[in-house]
C-alpha cells in the first residue's frame, strides 16, 4: 500500500485518449480530505468529461489578462512619482521621468525572462498554479513598491514593481492563452485573441481607478501664496513658514494646468506637506488584483483528453498534432527568430509611446496648444491608447484567421514603420505651429501604431501554433517573450533619449537668448558656468 501511494500519477495527457488509467485523475475518492495542495493540484486544473462550455474558460483567461495588463497604463503613475514630495511639480528630491518611467521596462523584461525560464513548471504544475504563483508575485509586487513610494525608496519599487511584478506577469501570461488555444482547436486567432484582449484591456481598468484612487488619498500641500521672500541654497528655493525655514517650490498656471486635482491656486508650496495618494493607490490596487487572479486561478481548466469540438467526428487534442516542436528546439528554428524580429521592431515603438504617453501630453503638448491637451485631455489619451490596444488585439486576431498570419505580419512590419517614420515630422507641426489638425493626426497614428502593437502580440501564440504546433505552445511562446523583454528595454529608453536631446535643445536655444550681463549681476556668474553645468 506504501508503494502504491508514492506511485506517480498518471500524465494528463496521453496519446491514447481514451485510456482508462487516466480515469481517476478526474474523480478523486470522496475520502480524500480537500487540501490546499489539492486545490491548485494539475489534476483540478483538467476538466470532467461532461464540461465542454468552452466560452466559459474565455472569463478567467479574460480576467487573468485584464489584471497583468495594468503596466500599460503605468504613465498614469509615473508623472506622480515625479512629483511625490513637490506635488504640484518636481522638487529637488523627487524622481526624475527617466527613473519614474524605467519600473515599466524592468516589469516587461522580467516579464519575458521569467515566461521563458517557467514554460516547462508551467506545463507540470498546470494553469491553476501557475495563475496563483503569479497572484501572490504580481499582487505583491504592488504591495512592496507602495512601501517604497511611501518610504521614497526606488529601489523598492524597481524590485517591487519591476522584478515581482514581471515575474508575475511572466507566469501567468502564457497559461490561459495554452489553455484557450486547446479549447478553441478550430478558432486559434480568435482564442488567443480573446485572451490577450484582456491584457490590452489591462490600461482601460487601471488608468481611470489609479485617477480615482490618486483624488481620493491625496491631500494638498501647504500654500504660502505668491507675495514669499525665498533664498536659494545649492539650487533650492527657501522660505520662511511656522517660524522655520522649510523648502518650497513654485506653481505657474502652466504647472497647474498639467494636474487633475482642484483648489490649487499659482504661487509658493511647501515641500512634502501633501500627498499624491500614489502609495495607497499601488496598494489598493494591488490587493485587488490578487484576489481577481486568485479567482481565475480557481475557475480556470483544461480540456478533459476526450474533449472534441461539437461537430467535429476527430478528437482534438494537442498530443495528436503531427508538427508539435519539443520548446527546447525552438531556438534551433530560423522562424523562430524571424517572428522575433518583427516582435522587436512593432513592440519597441508601441511600448515607448505608451511609456511616455501621458508626460508626453502634458510636458510638450500641453504648452503649446493649453487650450486643447489639458490633464484631462492627456489623461484621455491614455484611454484613447488602451481603446487601440484593446481593439487591435481582437480585430487583427480576426483579420489574421481571414487572410492568413503571414500576411497580418507583413501588414505590422511595414505600416509600423511608415507610422513611426512620420511621427518627428508631425510632432514639430504641432509645437512650431501650433496646429490642432497635426495634434489630431498625431493622435490617430498613434492609436493605429498601438492597434498593430496590440495585434502583433494577440496572433503570435497562433501563428506560433500554426508553425510549431499546439502541445507546447505555451512554454514556446514563453521563449518568444524574449523578444519582448528587448523591447521593452530598448522602445522606452529610445523615447526618453529623444525626450532628453529636446530638452538640451531648448536649453541651448534658451541659453544663447540670455543678456550675459544681466545674468551676472543677478547670480553673480556667468552664462557660460550654467552651460557646463548643464551639459556636464
Amino acid at each position: 500500500m506504501l508503494r502504491l501511494a508514492a506511485r506517480r500519477p498518471a500524465p494528463l495527457y496521453s496519446l491514447s485518449s481514451a485510456s482508462p488509467l487516466t480515469s481517476h485523475l478526474y474523480h478523486p475518492p470522496q475520502s480524500r480530505s480537500l487540501s490546499l495542495s489539492s486545490v491548485f493540484s494539475p489534476e483540478k486544473s483538467v476538466a470532467s468529461p461532461k464540461f465542454t462550455n468552452r466560452w466559459a474558460i474565455a472569463v478567467p483567461a479574460f480576467l487573468t489578462h485584464l489584471c497583468i495588463g495594468a503596466p500599460y497604463a503605468w504613465s498614469a503613475m509615473s508623472g506622480p512619482l515625479t512629483r511625490d514630495f513637490g506635488f504640484v511639480c518636481s522638487s529637488a528630491e523627487d524622481w526624475s521621468m527617466t527613473s519614474a518611467t524605467a519600473p515599466m521596462s524592468i516589469l516587461f523584461a522580467f516579464h519575458g525572462f521569467s515566461a521563458a525560464l517557467a514554460g516547462k513548471w508551467q506545463m507540470k504544475v498546470g494553469p491553476r498554479t501557475a495563475i496563483a504563483a503569479a497572484a501572490i508575485s504580481f499582487g505583491g509586487g504592488f504591495l512592496l513598491s507602495a512601501v517604497g513610494v511611501a518610504t521614497h525608496n526606488i529601489g523598492l519599487v524597481y524590485f517591487g514593481y519591476g522584478v515581482l511584478g514581471g515575474i508575475g506577469l511572466g507566469l501567468s501570461y502564457t497559461p490561459p492563452i495554452q489553455t484557450l488555444i486547446e479549447w478553441f482547436p478550430d478558432k486559434k486567432g480568435l482564442a488567443s485573441g480573446l485572451t490577450i484582449m484582456g491584457f490590452g484591456s489591462g490600461a482601460l481598468l487601471f488608468a481611470p481607478a489609479a485617477n480615482v484612487l490618486l483624488e481620493k488619498f491625496s491631500s494638498l500641500p501647504t500654500y504660502l501664496g505668491t507675495a514669499v521672500e525665498t533664498i536659494t541654497e545649492n539650487g533650492r528655493l527657501f522660505a520662511e513658514s511656522g517660524g522655520k525655514m522649510v523648502e518650497v517650490v513654485y506653481a505657474n498656471a502652466a504647472d497647474l494646468a498639467k494636474l487633475s486635482t482642484s483648489g490649487l491656486q499659482e504661487g509658493f508650496y511647501v515641500v512634502g506637506s501633501g500627498d499624491t495618494g500614489a502609495a495607497m493607490t499601488l496598494a489598493t490596487i494591488g490587493v485587488g488584483y490578487t484576489l481577481a487572479m486568485m479567482g481565475s486561478a480557481l475557475a480556470i481548466k483544461k480540456p478533459h483528453p476526450t474533449y472534441k469540438v461539437t461537430g467535429s467526428s476527430t478528437v482534438t487534442t494537442p498530443t495528436q498534432s503531427q508538427r508539435n516542436v519539443h520548446t527546447d528546439n525552438m531556438f534551433k528554428l530560423p522562424q523562430f527568430y524571424a517572428l522575433g524580429t518583427v516582435l522587436v521592431v512593432v513592440a519597441s515603438g508601441g511600448m515607448g509611446l505608451i511609456g511616455v504617453a501621458k508626460p508626453l501630453m502634458s510636458e510638450v503638448f500641453s504648452g503649446t496648444l493649453p487650450s486643447i491637451v489639458t490633464a484631462s485631455f492627456a489623461s484621455s489619451f491614455i484611454l484613447m491608447l488602451s481603446v487601440g490596444n484593446l481593439g487591435g488585439r481582437l480585430a487583427w486576431a480576426a483579420v489574421s484567421d481571414k487572410i492568413g498570419r503571414p500576411a497580418t505580419f507583413h501588414l505590422f512590419t511595414f505600416g509600423s514603420i511608415a507610422i513611426y517614420a512620420s511621427l518627428p515630422t508631425i510632432i514639430q507641426q504641432v509645437i512650431q505651429h501650433q496646429s490642432a489638425a497635426s495634434l489630431g493626426a498625431f493622435c490617430g497614428l498613434s492609436v493605429a501604431a498601438i492597434s498593430m502593437f496590440g495585434g502583433v502580440y494577440s496572433i503570435l501564440p497562433a501563428y506560433e501554433s500554426d508553425l510549431f504546433g499546439t502541445k507546447y505552445v505555451g512554454a514556446n511562446h514563453g521563449k518568444m517573450l524574449l523578444f519582448s523583454s528587448t523591447a521593452a528595454i530598448a522602445g522606452p529608453s529610445a523615447f526618453l533619449y529623444l525626450r532628453s536631446l529636446s530638452e538640451k535643445a531648448a536649453i541651448t536655444d534658451l541659453l544663447s537668448k540670455i543678456d550675459p550681463s544681466a545674468f551676472k549681476e543677478k547670480f553673480g556668474s556667468d552664462v557660460s558656468a550654467l552651460d557646463a553645468a548643464d551639459r556636464s
